[in-house]
């Protein structure tokens, strides 16, 4: 006998009509151990009231009662905030009553035939609740660290993004206005020298600020392109050209119904997630023609990028530090979409979808 356990429970709750059925419930938890309070109500009223004043270990309840049945007693438990273990306690009530109890969450059934196993079935029953209480306590604790995880996961881009955006301004005011008045410069001195040494110079270096002006717009491209307030369609077909031009790979361009003025939360995150698929095209999937394909039918935008390459093992989408995969999803997430990476051996599908309708009006809709 588990004393320890017995000694836990101090109040137990029996809804029955029966006086002498109370009394035989009593003697047999006093021999199994529990040595408590065990108090008898007969009406929905007086349980209510009960519940609500006090802390009970237990319920035990006959299923039929005048007028009610423990179903409705179960019912009115379910409005208490902890509500404690619920066992049937009653007659023969058939299997198809019991099982129906149990499904809707009912601890446990013992037929009053039976009261030498009701110690048994209440430790039992306790042991269950205990179980399912941390459970719920653990699931609740993990949906408040993912909504915190997945704030902070939004918190963050929208800081990179406006830290790029910065950066792309500074280096256009700063760095490419510099550069283009020494390039003016340069011209210049050119015009006006009539040394040979120094003209030749003079073009080389020229050329090197040349070179450092279209590396530094490249730059602010890759930050934040200006481009982007041209829509999706524009920026992901200027994209889709730099790639050719870098990897001598063919990219296909396919568009239905995506004309229209996106949020720019969405736009940012269907660019970025094209961008990312892109750069991770060219590092891995040695493939030779691309497919994209932008699509903002019944208030959806897709954005599908399809390459025809060597494919992904599912080890690839595993690994503890792809942080790239794994920052498009938190960034679907953000506005209320989802991604969806399939991949085969005949190369990999990156499906990036955003409900329009509901990200109208999202909080970082003024991101970048």
């Amino acid at each position: 006998m588990n004393t320890e356990k017995s000694q836990q429970i101090r109040k137990i709750l029996h809804l029955e009509d029966s006086a002498v059925d109370h009394e035989l419930t009593a003697r047999a938890l006093h021999k199994a151990g529990f040595f408590c309070e065990i108090l008898r109500v007969e009406t929905l009223k007086d349980f209510q009231t009960k519940i609500r004043a006090v802390n009970f270990d237990v319920i035990l309840a006959d299923y039929r009662l005048p007028g009610f049945t423990a179903l409705d007693a179960w019912a009115i438990l379910q409005n208490e905030p902890t509500p404690p273990p619920f066992i049937l306690l009653s007659g023969a009530i058939g299997e198809p009553a019991a099982v129906t109890a149990i499904k809707m969450g009912i601890s446990d059934y013992l037929s009053k035939d039976e009261l030498p196993q009701l110690g048994q079935i209440i430790r039992r029953a306790i042991e269950l609740h205990a179980i399912r209480r941390d459970k719920e306590k653990s699931d609740r604790d993990l949906t408040i660290s993912e909504k915190r995880l997945a704030d902070f996961a939004e918190h963050l881009q929208l800081t990179i993004e406006n830290e790029r955006a910065a950066i792309a301004r500074e280096i256009h005011d700063d760095i490419g206005g510099s550069l283009a008045a020494a390039k003016f410069d340069l011209a210049w001195i050119e015009r006006h020298s009539s040394n040979a040494d120094v003209v030749e110079h003079i073009k080389a270096a020229s050329d090197m600020v040349q070179h450092a002006l279209e590396a530094s717009q490249r730059i602010m491209m890759n930050l934040r392109p200006a481009i982007l307030d041209q829509g999706l369609v524009a920026a992901v077909q200027w994209l889709a050209s730099d790639f050719t031009k870098r990897n001598g790979i063919k990219v296909t361009l396919h568009t239905e119904h995506a004309q229209a003025v996106l949020p720019k939360d969405v736009l940012l995150a269907a660019y970025r997630t094209a961008h990312e698929a892109l750069t991770n095209i060219s590092k891995h999937a040695r493939c030779d023609q691309v497919t994209i394909e932008i699509s903002d039918v019944q208030q959806f935008l897709t954005v599908e990028i399809k390459d025809n390459g060597s494919g992904l093992v599912p080890e690839d989408l595993l690994k503890p530090h792809s942080f790239g995969l794994k920052g498009l999803h938190e960034r679907a997430k953000s506005v209320g979409g989802w991604l969806d990476v399939s991949s085969q051996s005949t190369g990999t599908s990156l499906v990036f979808s955003a409900p329009l309708s509901a990200t109208l009006t999202h909080p970082t809709a003024k991101a970048y």
